[in-house]
């Protein structure tokens, strides 16, 4: 990100360092870049007066002093001036140094490098070596809001939800319009919610706890669970990722139901559950899985024919003819 460079445009802190380098030992008649004559300061000065630097004599000359030292105007350009970013060329001692973060421009050069305009006395931001304008540094790099869609100025506070960025005047609850700020919120479908608007306009509430279920949850019998509360209503184990049975609207996980409440097998004694669409047989107060309800001399499958039974046992018509029957 850029750094804004005016007082009116930022908040404190966010001022660059931008400084006017008009050569303060340049020896000038009044308030402006005129020179001095050497001549006019004969009275002050002994009267050899030479350049630092090549020694002409500077007497009746223009001339810088650089650390009390005094140079020619050719050689104090050549040695000490700095050179502008854009241009390239030196910028001489007659001329306005531009300097922001050890760079240098020459006053004419120091533009915006996207619409061209001067940034003399403006506020600008540097992007990536650039220096931008407000505008176009805006239209550039600033993030828009999601939802009025401006853009969101370089130093202004913004909310961040979800990949998506507001003002923070816009990022407001969808029922109050009272700014969310960082306050937990919930999001749907139709927008964000603080708290207290999402439990008064939709909120529902868990069956076993009683509070608010805020995403998620679990239906069952035409009632909502947390996922953390859909317990067995005998061990207290989760159910949320396990089969269960039901017993008087009650779930319980397959242990606990087939321990409690589940019919044995005539045949093996093992419980009848009846998952996953199993079929079991009943008659007479008894049942049979259908893989068990086989013929009890023959060991022929009775599912769907007719038997005949002796005191406990079942058999075939062919096996049950020569013993005495119940039927």
């Amino acid at each position: 990100m850029g750094n804004w460079n005016s007082p009116a445009a930022l908040p404190e802190g966010m001022l660059a360092q931008l400084y006017w380098h008009s050569h303060p030992h340049l020896l000038s008649s009044k308030k402006t870049n005129a020179w001095v004559l050497a001549s006019d300061l004969t009275k002050m000065m002994a009267t050899q007066f030479d350049c630092q630097y090549c020694t002409t004599s500077l007497l009746g000359k223009k001339y810088v002093l650089k650390d009390d030292n005094p140079y020619c105007v050719s050689c104090y350009d050549r040695i000490f001036s700095n050179y502008c970013e854009k241009c390239k060329d030196p910028i001489e001692s007659d001329s306005k140094d531009l300097c922001y973060k050890g760079r240098h421009w020459h006053e004419g050069c120091f533009k915006c490098s996207k619409c061209n305009y001067s940034l003399v006395e403006k506020p600008f931001a540097a992007k990536d070596e650039r220096l931008l304008c407000t505008e176009c540094y805006s239209n550039e790099c600033s993030s828009k809001c999601f939802h009025c869609k401006r853009t969101i100025m370089p130093g202004s506070r913004k909310m961040e939800f979800k990949g998506n960025y507001w003002h923070e005047t816009c990022f407001v609850c969808e029922h109050c319009r009272q700014p969310i700020g960082t306050k937990p919120l919930i999001s749907k479908e139709s927008g964000n919610y603080c708290v207290p608007c999402f439990e008064k306009e939709f909120a529902q509430y868990c069956n076993f706890c009683k509070k608010v279920i805020t995403s998620g949850g679990i239906t069952f019998r035409d009632q909502l669970w947390h996922r953390e509360c859909f317990l067995c209503s005998g061990c207290r184990k989760e159910l949320c990722e396990e089969e269960f049975m039901s017993r008087d609207d009650y779930p319980f996980c397959l242990d606990c139901y087939t321990h409690l409440y589940a019919k044995r097998c005539a045949a093996c004694t093992k419980p009848i559950t009846g998952l996953r669409g199993a079929k079991f047989i009943c008659f007479q107060d008894r049942q049979w899985h259908s893989e068990c309800f086989n013929c009890g001399k023959c060991s022929t499958s009775l599912v769907g024919e007719g038997f005949l039974t002796q005191n406990m046992e079942i058999f075939c018509r062919k096996c049950g003819s020569g013993v005495d029957t119940d039927i």
